[in-house]
């Protein structure tokens, strides 16, 4: 009898803990495994003897917020971020896009199904990617609920008036929200201008918000002074400047991170295609040397948001799942690291 009601005692212990669990995986998006020991010995009835995963290992008694790596569905092509939202990982990067060229660009992408459009007010084009998406939503292409749209609010005046510069941009787009917000480059007003970002979080306008152009150093000194933590960090990234010290660090900090110019940006593009490795792993597959590129960087875990205003480049650019890289071709682009940064940020 007291072994039957040990297991009676232990059972109903364990049945809410796991429904709790799984009810908090999913909300917030993040798988979580978890066995339960169930210890029937007499003398140990009232124990309950747990064996999680390193990230739910930490924190449950403490209170601390635990850090859960983001992995990728190359099935449905997305990653879950940190703040509960899924988010694409390949899209459009629209740096020099602008007029007719950039709607035209953009909804040439959004009929191809590249669902993530990355802007900036910098950028100078927020009003032509609202648009796009307008006119795409307007025109039966896709839903509003299925684009992901980035923009970044840029050091100096914009993020010591965060406020009104954060609302430009919105209003600028006009797609009633904004899917993530990061802040360009690291600034003597950023903390403050992030703490205004995690307002218009709370009030719905924005739903992630982020960072770019943050390294190793600019990373430890910010993170401590702001209670959200960051969804993604954006970064320049191809094989010529790996950045294979700053990426993990991102990633077990439970953030995302994003390359641009992938292809290794203006006046690089060339040099970097024809290498003679990608190439030649190129013809091996039956793909572009920029498809290669692209699916190195989505193998290590990096979103992907090449710039192209040409039809033909941008569907090419989507077509990244019919193949995968061994483990030997990614040690092999791994070796092409010069260290190499194509600007100057």
């Amino acid at each position: 009898m007291r072994k039957l009601f040990s297991l009676l005692f232990v059972f109903l212990l364990v049945f809410p803990v796991t429904a709790c669990g799984q009810s908090k995986g999913e909300e917030s998006g993040t798988a979580v495994d978890a066995e339960i020991i169930l210890v029937t010995d007499a003398t140990e009835s009232a124990q309950e003897t747990k064996t999680v995963s390193d990230a739910a290992d930490s924190g449950t008694e403490t209170g601390e917020e635990t850090n859960v790596k983001a992995e990728f569905d190359f099935e449905t092509k997305t990653v879950m971020l940190n703040s509960g939202y899924e988010m694409p990982i390949n899209g459009l990067g629209t740096y020099s896009l602008h007029g007719d060229e950039c709607i035209n660009s953009v909804k040439s992408a959004l009929s191809n199904g590249v669902c993530l459009i990355d802007t900036a007010s910098a950028y100078g084009n927020e009003e032509e990617i609202g648009q796009a998406v307008r006119e795409a939503i307007d025109e039966g292409i896709i839903q509003r609920e299925d684009i992901f749209v980035t923009t970044k609010i840029y050091p100096g005046s914009e993020m010591e008036n965060p406020e009104q510069s954060i609302q430009a941009c919105l209003d600028r787009l006009d797609i009633g929200y904004v899917d993530l917000m990061l802040l360009h480059h690291p600034d003597s007003s950023d903390v403050e201008a992030y703490k205004v970002m995690e307002q218009f979080v709370e009030e719905g306008k924005i739903r992630s918000i982020g960072l770019s152009n943050w390294y190793v150093e600019e990373l430890t000194e910010f993170l401590p002074q702001v209670d959200t933590v960051p969804a993604l960090v954006q970064n320049e990234i191809h094989p010529y400047y790996q950045e294979n010290d700053v990426i993990p660090f991102i990633q077990e900090l439970g953030i995302v991170v994003q390359g641009w110019y992938p292809l290794g940006g203006r006046g690089h593009t060339g040099e970097l295609l024809g290498d003679p490795v990608i190439s030649e792993i190129a013809g091996a597959h039956g793909v572009s040397p920029a498809q290669v590129i692209l699916r190195w960087n989505l193998q290590k875990g990096v979103v992907v948001i090449p710039g192209s205003s040409n039809p033909d480049h941008i569907r090419e650019n989507t077509e990244l799942y019919h193949f995968s890289l061994t483990e030997e071709e990614m040690a092999r682009i791994g070796s092409l690291d010069r260290g190499e940064k194509h600007d100057w940020y």
